[in-house]
């Protein structure tokens, strides 16, 4: 197993709340960091058809075989369950008594939103990060062998091929969850869509646009996307226009949270098709927004992630929300670093005035420096 960065942080939580919910992507190494964190507690999993049927048809019986807890897997199955928990934890009294795992992110928050409000602490844990893949010394090389495999559990701890095992994933886990979550009658037409995003990965979100080509309702589009968002497979990206300005771009930027997954939905199979791919420096764009939002989520906290683009096309692609002020972030696809592509750091810095800290470029370059008062970092360490 790679360590995973928000091990820390389940130690920390276990002793003030009663219970955990550990939520992610399906794959993303939820059950194995629960098992390896919680290793004192007995694992179930509600994937599996007796226990399912146990836990729904007698929780309390079902409760009853650990009398001091238990992780259970996969709970978004049986959200009943959660009541029963819930009586239970506040009979006992006891902290970090129930470790609770999910993938459906959209039912299960609602679920525990009603049953477990202050008593569930909340872990968001996404794929691998580049952080905890070099720490484990299984890094790809270079960073078109990074976008193609990305950073999924199963790709590093077998010998697997990453365009067909992501083409699995496709199949396997998102259509299956969508359909289960929300009614897809046609499901070509979500494949067609599924696609279509991945392609617009790193875009500003056109949704009227996106469900015409698709050839869906909007309105259909807009809960597809929603139920993507939710599912830990896209996030949205809002705009942040604060004192910048009043002509500035209002639309949110889509970007998948796996650079690999939107690469494998645009039918990439080779590194050697990522060093030539019109849409490279979208999926290098997504690799590091998704470094970032890893990296806050492993921290215990909502993200904080925010972009800017004036009416004239001038943009920085992160700013990042900190205690201490705004930290902009440009990404780059490009090895060779020239001043042109400071050029939307040094707009908004003007703009921004004291409200802009420690201002940095992320390259596919390998050195780290400073240049006009910017940090530039290579992609190995764009977020440290």
């Amino acid at each position: 197993m790679i360590p995973r960065a928000a091990a820390p942080l389940l130690d920390e939580i276990r002793s003030g709340y009663p219970v955990i919910t550990l939520t992610g992507p399906r794959q993303s190494g939820k059950t194995t960091l629960a098992r390896a964190a919680f290793a004192d507690k007995p694992y179930v999993s509600l994937e599996t058809p007796d226990e399912r049927e146990f836990a729904a048809s007698d929780p309390r019986g079902f409760l009853a075989r650990w009398k001091e807890g238990a992780i259970i897997d996969e709970v978004q199955h049986v959200p009943a369950l959660l009541s029963w928990i819930q009586s239970e934890v506040d009979a006992a009294g006891t902290m970090g008594r129930y470790i609770l795992t999910g993938s459906q992110n959209f039912s299960l928050m609602a679920h525990i939103a009603q049953s477990l409000a202050g008593r569930s602490a909340l872990v968001q844990l996404l794929p691998l990060s580049i952080a905890e893949l070099n720490a484990a010394g299984q890094l790809p090389p270079d960073t078109d062998s990074m976008l193609l495999r990305g950073g999924y559990p199963a790709l590093y701890a077998r010998a697997l091929n990453p365009a067909r095992w992501l083409a699995d994933y496709t199949m396997s886990y998102l259509e299956r969850d969508v359909r289960q979550i929300t009614q897809v009658h046609d499901l070509a037409a979500f494949q067609r869509f599924l696609r279509l995003c991945a392609g617009r990965t790193g875009q500003l979100l056109n949704l009227a646009n996106l469900a015409q080509e698709a050839g869906v309702a909007q309105s259909t589009a807009r809960a597809w996307l929603s139920v993507l968002e939710a599912s830990y497979i896209v996030q949205l990206l809002p705009p942040h226009h604060r004192n910048l300005g009043k002509r500035v771009v209002k639309a949110p930027k889509l970007y998948f949270v796996d650079a690999a997954l939107a690469a494998s939905l645009m039918g990439i199979q080779t590194a050697a098709q990522i060093a030539i791919h019109p849409l490279r420096g979208a999926l290098f764009e997504t690799l590091i927004v998704g470094e970032f939002l890893k990296a806050r989520f492993n921290s215990g906290y909502p993200s904080n992630l925010y972009f800017w683009r004036d009416n004239v096309g001038l943009e920085v692609d992160l700013l990042i929300d900190e205690p201490e002020g705004l930290r902009p972030v440009e990404i780059k696809s490009s090895a060779t670093v020239t001043e042109d592509l400071f050029k939307g750091l040094h707009k908004w810095i003007a703009a921004a005035g004291t409200a802009a800290r420690h201002p940095r470029l992320v390259c596919a370059g390998p050195d780290r420096y400073t240049r006009s008062g910017i940090e530039v970092r290579p992609w190995q360490e764009a977020t440290e």
